[in-house]
């Protein structure tokens, strides 16, 4: 544009002037994201938030503003498209007919004068900032105005926030303003870290309602179900003379058929609050009496949200070792834990109570062989091991089962002769009993338990490897032979699924095995499965999920 210096410009062409002038020395290079037949497409990325700020800049300045928000005597001058924009509240109230839509002056009521200029000047900025003084005002108001983006700030900062202190509070927060993936995640950090929830104030506030839909969930983190019993009579007793009428119907939801019998018979003597409700120990003591009987639970055992881990302790390489570690499937990776206080080889473990129990074995060393009866228990919130009460035998070879939170060590070889005695540890009173002997002596049998019976299948009694296969009745502390297997096996692996028992692999004296037969306790009957793919001895089975590319 040609310009006459000669006449007299007004104010506003010689801003257009300089600006001209300015962009002729400053040209920003602009981003192109297209070209095709000679053109050219320009996508500039400034440009937005550019026109926000000059937005905001008119809104300071009250230009071009054409609604008021009115909070109380507090009045906010706005643009109606940049809070329809932002919000779909705001764009329904301008767009949708109401008679807000030709309103200048809008009253507004539920929000705080501070609340709405935060919004406000986040619709402007695209900026927020959320602190514990006000997420409790900015997540009810922008879920009121449907600004999602400010919503998801506030949960992400809640979610921040979570600990055992706050996370039923956050929870029901969620809840009432409709916060779906807030709540879920504050609801797996209440199952998670259940153990610690129940020891704060929160906790003890729920209703009886609240109460019983918590502690039905399969997905509690807990490592015996006394926790829960526990947090029950804690709750009752925080207002007992509100709470006591409850306790029939809290117990209901607990699990209490996975209480141990001594902690129950413990219970039954020595807590006031069952002492006050007679109904109570009545329907606890048939469940002591039918524990002592072992009878077999039909109630579902609970399936904890923290990821499963498998533990491997010791082993040999040129030595005993005493290394201790656990694989997480979820990430894929093994984590180094505190080694085991001695080193053993032949030990076998097992878990209870979320605790993992190593039982005998031998320490393989330059300086010569020390068999061992020791039994160490491995506590994995504290990664440390403790040296619990030892069995009465050594055992190296040794089969473990666990029933009724009980431990059964069985046969297994002495540094002397090959075994048929049985142990049972008590975790509660950390105490080894000896029951009644296997029929035969064995060691390097498998061991599984089934159907509240404990198996010993297979083995080596000094002489030769073994077909025979005895089970164990708790009630009657009796060992009976079941029918033999098809084949003899020693350092052979047992598994239970379906209510059935495979014995896989082995070696039979000569071969090593690839066979696998398939025990029907109903049928007394072993029947051959499908082969492995090789034969194999002292190997290591488990029942899990199928994988994803089987």
């Amino acid at each position: 544009m040609h310009v006459n210096n000669e006449c007299e410009l007004s104010d506003f062409e010689k801003k257009i002037a300089d600006r001209a002038e300015f962009s002729s020395c400053y040209r920003p290079r602009p981003v192109t994201t297209e070209k095709s037949d000679g053109n050219m497409h320009f996508n500039i990325m400034k440009h937005p938030k550019e026109a926000l700020e000059v937005m905001n800049s008119l809104r300071r300045s009250e230009k071009l503003c054409d609604v008021t928000l009115l909070v109380g005597d507090e009045k906010f001058l706005c643009h109606k498209i940049v809070l329809a924009s932002a919000s779909s509240y705001f764009r329904a109230m301008f767009t949708g007919g109401m008679r807000e839509e030709e309103m200048s002056v809008i009253p507004l009521h539920g929000i705080h004068p501070c609340t709405l200029h935060m919004l406000i000047e986040f619709t402007y900025t695209a900026e927020i900032s959320v602190s514990e003084q006000n997420v409790c005002y900015l997540l009810p108001a922008a879920t009121m105005f449907q600004m999602n983006h400010v919503v998801e700030a506030c949960s992400v900062f809640l979610e921040q926030q979570l600990d055992a202190s706050n996370c039923i509070g956050i929870t029901d927060f969620a809840s009432e303003h409709g916060c779906l993936d807030l709540e879920s995640k504050a609801r797996e950090y209440i199952y998670k870290h259940f153990s610690e929830v129940i020891k704060c104030d929160e906790f003890l506030q729920l209703s009886p309602c609240q109460l019983v839909n918590l502690i039905k969930q399969d997905e509690l983190n807990i490592k015996c179900e006394s926790e829960i019993f526990n947090a029950v009579i804690r709750w009752v007793n925080h207002d007992s003379e509100k709470r006591l009428c409850k306790l029939q119907g809290m117990l209901s939801a607990v699990r209490c058929h996975f209480l141990s019998p001594h902690f129950l018979e413990k219970q039954l003597k020595h807590c006031t609050v069952l002492k006050k409700t007679p109904q109570c120990l009545e329907y606890l003591s048939k469940i002591f009496q039918g524990l002592k009987l072992h009878q077999t639970c039909t109630e579902k055992p609970r399936k904890p949200c923290s990821p499963l881990v498998i533990y491997s302790a010791g082993g040999y390489l040129r030595q005993s070792l005493s290394t201790f570690e656990c694989f997480n499937p979820q990430t894929n990776q093994w984590q180094k834990l505190s080694d085991l206080p001695t080193p053993r080889s032949g030990l076998c473990g097992c878990v209870v109570k979320g605790s993992f129990y190593a039982v005998g074995g031998r320490n393989n060393s330059s300086d010569g062989n020390l068999d061992s009866n020791s039994l160490d228990i491995y506590d994995p919130d504290l990664d440390r091991w403790q040296l619990i009460a030892p069995m009465n035998s050594k055992r190296i070879g040794v089969g473990l089962a666990c029933i009724n939170r009980l431990l059964f060590a069985v046969g297994g070889f002495d540094g002397k002769e090959r075994l048929r005695s049985v142990e049972r540890y008590d975790p509660e009173k950390d105490e080894w009993t000896v029951v009644a002997p296997m029929n035969n002596t064995r060691s390097g049998a498998g061991v599984a338990a089934l159907e509240g019976h404990i198996y010993a299948v297979g083995g080596y009694d000094s002489s030769s490897q073994l077909q025979t296969v005895e089970r164990y009745n708790l009630q009657a502390d009796v060992w009976e032979f079941v029918a033999p297997m098809k084949s003899p096996r020693s350092a052979l692996s047992v598994a239970v699924i379906g209510g059935k028992l495979y014995a896989l692999g082995g070696y039979d004296g000569g071969d090593f095995l690839s066979t696998v037969e398939c025990y029907d306790p109903d049928k007394d009957e072993w029947t051959d499965v499908s082969y492995m793919t090789c034969g194999r001895s002292g190997h290591g089975v488990a029942v899990g999920a199928e994988p994803l590319g089987s």
